[in-house]
């Protein structure tokens, strides 16, 4: 992808970015100046309030986001609320925001020297004049320090959105990461970056004009930074009715997948919006909660993650009984099988598959101590590996997690010895990989599953533009879409979408 490609998917994410960084800045505001405030004049409440705020500093802010979805989910059977996408990614950005504005309104305010106070008190002024014309000028400076801080901090965060499905800048960078194209990464740091920078000229100019009571030295700043996310908010949205969100997982196959699948609901006259780098079991639940339409899971996933499922099945046999929970259960919809399957595999370079001689897990299982494991992030949590684990007794020297693409290159690289491959990854064959035999059958089938949610279930037409992709994709072309994004050809997921789209009808 080049540089006008990257710049072209820029602006919808770049809007998106500031209404949620700005939304989450006011929340935050609305929250920390009345707590400031009050912590001043209250100390045992201000240590407690500082002690919360520090607290949820520590928590990685990407834990804050996921945490924010299992507790929404948990509350839609009080109150209808979303639990993907925008409001989790507002609430856990606010509270980040929190600190540095409240312990830098504590600072400020507790900074003024006493005889002004008392000056203050002299001249008769009520709390409200005392806050307005004295304390909160002379506190200006350290106060907006805390705001600017918070500012960029939100945007930066702001990045981590994508994981819980809420478009951001973080789309391009998680999207380069996954697929090693770097254009797209660095044009979502550096927008970030850009726009953190302009918020923090545009604050300090505000701060400048407000000491020197210049009208439109503080005005103008302060009227851009509201008017912009606003008129973002205001702008027409798509006719809700034919909006159809797809969701993707973390990895290019899903992207390919999902990208295909919006390919074909746009023909057939929907407005399609995609939430990508997705984990399983948000993706799944997502769905379950019309958060998100239409995705694409595998049997086995579903099969011992959802299901909680351990026995064995014939792969056909799984297919059925998995779409009839998904229906029973979810009033979830299952299409079938796209046609292929992509199964966790035990991979090893070829030269290191013909110096130990291994053809098999078993044999994998003797070499094992004096080897490292290199997964997913997902895989070492998963019941398959302990399924794969407690099977063939395996226990490495040690494990390593990475990105599914860096997956790959660090087998080229020695950094990992064995790695947990995907069956339907074209990097296998074309990096001259072996994958190792499950002789006992530990790993379930992973049949790749078209699946609809409970309201897009129910319309007719989504589910005729669907049907055609059940059973239309076999593994050697999946293997080729995917190999054209991770290969050297780095070509996007939406122009394998269409190759793979051509190949197929």
């Amino acid at each position: 992808m080049n540089w006008g490609d990257a710049f072209a998917r820029m602006p919808p994410l770049l809007a998106d970015h500031i209404l949620l960084a700005a939304t989450a800045m006011l929340l935050g505001l609305i929250i920390a100046v009345p707590t400031g405030i009050f912590a001043v004049r209250h100390p045992r409440f201000g240590k407690a309030a500082l002690a919360f705020a520090s607290l949820i500093q520590t928590i990685p802010s990407l834990a804050l986001l996921a945490l924010f979805y299992p507790l929404l989910l948990g509350l839609q059977t009080v109150i209808a609320v979303p639990a993907l996408g925008f409001l989790p990614s507002l609430l856990a950005l606010a509270l980040y925001a929190l600190l540095p504005i409240l312990r830098n309104i504590v600072i400020g305010l507790e900074g003024i020297d006493p005889d002004v106070i008392e000056a203050a008190d002299g001249l008769g002024m009520t709390r409200w004049q005392k806050l307005t014309i004295v304390e909160a000028p002379i506190a200006l400076p350290a106060i907006m320090g805390g705001i600017r801080t918070a500012a960029v901090w939100t945007i930066g965060a702001a990045t981590l959105s994508t994981t819980v499905g809420q478009n951001s800048l973080g789309n391009l960078i998680f999207s380069g990461l996954q697929l090693q194209n770097w254009t797209l990464v660095l044009t979502g740091c550096l927008t970030a970056a850009a726009l953190a920078i302009i918020v923090d000229s545009l604050l300090a100019l505000s701060e400048w004009g407000l000491k020197r009571r210049i009208l439109l030295s503080w005005f103008l700043p302060s009227l851009l930074l509201i008017l912009v996310p606003l008129s973002i908010a205001l702008w027409p949205a798509p006719d809700k009715d034919r909006l159809i969100t797809i969701g993707a997982k973390g990895f290019s196959e899903q992207f390919i997948l999902a990208q295909l699948i919006g390919s074909r609901l746009e023909k057939a006259g929907y407005h399609v919006e995609y939430k990508s780098n997705l984990g399983s079991a948000v993706v799944f639940e997502a769905l379950t909660a019309n958060d998100v339409d239409v995705y694409v899971d595998y049997s086995g996933t579903l099969w011992t993650n959802a299901m909680k499922r351990s026995d064995k099945l014939s792969k056909a046999a799984m297919r059925e009984e998995v779409a009839r929970w998904a229906k029973a259960q979810h009033s979830v919809t299952s299409l079938g099988s796209l046609g292929f399957e992509n199964s966790y595999a035990m991979a090893v370079s070829g030269d290191l598959a013909r110096r130990l001689n291994l053809k098999n897990i078993a044999d994998l299982s003797r070499e094992a101590p004096s080897l490292t494991l290199g997964s997913d992030v997902e895989f070492l949590d998963r019941p398959e590996w302990a399924a794969l684990r407690d099977a063939y007794g395996l226990r490495f020297r040690q494990s390593k997690s990475f990105n599914p693409t860096f997956m790959y290159d660090a087998i080229r690289s020695g950094d990992a010895d064995v790695i947990s491959a995907f069956s339907s990854d074209g990097r296998i064959a074309a990096y001259g990989m072996t994958v190792l035999t499950d002789t006992k059958g530990a790993i379930p089938g992973y049949d790749a599953l078209l699946l609809i949610g409970p309201r897009a279930g129910k319309d007719a037409k989504l589910i005729q533009a669907l049907r055609p992709l059940a059973g239309a994709i076999p593994v050697e072309k999946m293997r080729r879409a995917n190999m054209m994004v991770d290969g050297d050809e780095k070509t996007s997921a939406a122009d394998a979408a269409k190759w793979l789209d051509a190949e197929i009808r």
